[in-house]
């Protein structure tokens, strides 16, 4: 599309530059890697040394007078937003849309009569819906997907290639559930006799409100009784496991390998970054983060970043860090000290 009638699309714009109204915009691309016709961003100027190499045609920027000029000299197009990321992600949503099927049932999927399946759905091959299953309108089920009775899916939800949706899973509307994962799978629970560990049936239910996306899989356990839930616009990275009865607000974001044992309780807006693992019934107040491997034995308070196994403030954890560096040193500067004590 021509760039100016992007920049209409786009909208909430504070502004951008007129001198190029035919140029056309072919699609958009990363500043690094950016070939010309297409649409990119740059956040601050620790991007300024790619834009001014840059072979994109056109640029998103914040209001920052060195990546402007840099711009203007390249004779770029350009379009200048308080959030360059998010107005580059809705360019993305203008040149590309996921693959969609049209409604359609294929012949050999494997539907029991009782289900109930809402209008407009796409149901794809060797699909296995069980009996008791509610699905809503305008879902789309990918191929291999098995369904087990009694779960039900809302409206517009799409669930990939070999996802497996468990008795007494509850999907909410326009959710994701992406190829592999599996929700509502039975939580871990084994109790401990004389004779061995004797099984704790897992008789819960799994809740995943409106918005929710689970990444490849990823496991979401039920617990023995009560609910596992998942909180309303979370989302969840590939092979995240979130053990049985954990409650997860709304908002929340989980990276990859995430790990979170049962019965925890994770507020709202919560991050979770890479292979952070949260300990048995931990607490995590709204807004907290944890960075890359952080392991959460106790409760954090809202508003807190965490780091470092077992978690510290992330403050405290860079002093100690500093510290741990210079260990050997200490200890060499201690021997020393300890040899003339013992000479005198």
């Amino acid at each position: 599309m021509k760039f100016k009638d992007l920049v209409e699309k786009l909208g909430k714009l504070v502004t951008s530059s007129s001198e190029t109204p035919d140029l056309e915009i072919a699609g958009v691309s990363a500043i690094a890697d950016s070939v010309p016709n297409t649409l990119t961003y740059a956040e601050s100027t620790k991007y300024l040394a790619e834009l001014e190499v840059t072979q994109a045609s056109a640029v998103i920027l914040p209001a920052n007078e060195k990546l402007q000029a840099a711009a203007i000299d390249l004779n770029l197009a350009w379009i200048i937003t308080p959030q360059p990321r998010l107005v580059f992600a809705q360019a993305i949503a203008l040149f590309y849309q996921p693959y969609k099927p049209s409604p359609q049932i294929h012949p050999t999927a494997v539907i029991d009569p009782s289900a109930q399946i809402g209008a407009d759905v796409f149901i794809g091959a060797y699909t296995v819906i069980n009996s008791g299953v509610k699905i809503g309108d305008r879902v789309c089920i990918h191929p291999g997907v098995i369904i087990y009775p009694g779960a039900s899916v809302g409206d517009r939800t799409v669930l990939h290639a070999k996802s497996v949706i468990h008795e007494r899973a509850q999907i909410g509307a326009d959710c994701v559930i992406h190829a592999g994962a599996v929700i509502g799978s039975e939580g871990f629970g084994f109790v401990p006799t004389r004779e061995g560990w004797l099984k704790m049936e897992q008789s819960g239910y799994t809740v995943l409100e409106d918005g929710v996306e689970v990444g490849c899989n990823s496991t979401i356990d039920r617990p023995a009784v009560g609910e596992t839930r998942i909180g309303r616009n979370t989302k969840i990275d590939n092979q995240v496991q979130i053990g049985h009865g954990v409650k997860v607000g709304e908002a929340c974001a989980f990276a990859a390998q995430v790990g979170i044992a049962g019965g925890s309780t994770i507020g709202n807006r919560v991050i979770l970054a890479g292979q952070v693992g949260v300990g048995n019934e931990s607490k995590m107040g709204d807004g907290s983060i944890a960075s890359a491997k952080a392991g959460i034995i106790a409760s954090v308070e809202p508003g807190k970043t965490m780091s470092g196994y077992p978690a510290l403030e992330h403050k405290a954890f860079l002093r100690s860090s500093i510290l741990y560096s210079r260990l050997h040193e200490m200890y060499q500067t201690i021997k020393q000290i300890q040899k003339r004590l013992d000479e005198s």
